[in-house]
């Protein structure tokens, strides 16, 4: 539980990115299959999980013990 609470940006930026990855795919895609990420629906929902959760990885605070 304690994970789910310092990592909640993450998560939530890895939900939303592989929504926008799937959507993506679905509206757009690659007509020729020839497209590396937007060819198959498996590879944008990945590449649109990964980027969303680094993306809110950006803005999430470390917490740093001083002893």
């Amino acid at each position: 539980m304690l994970f789910l609470q310092t990592h909640k940006l993450t998560i939530i930026g890895v939900l939303i990115g592989a929504v926008g990855g799937y959507l993506y795919y679905y509206h757009i895609g690659c007509v020729s299959g020839t497209c590396l990420i937007t060819s198959k629906p498996l590879n944008s929902t990945l590449y649109g999980s990964v980027m969303g959760g680094l993306f809110l990885n950006m803005f999430q605070k470390e917490n740093t013990k001083q002893s």
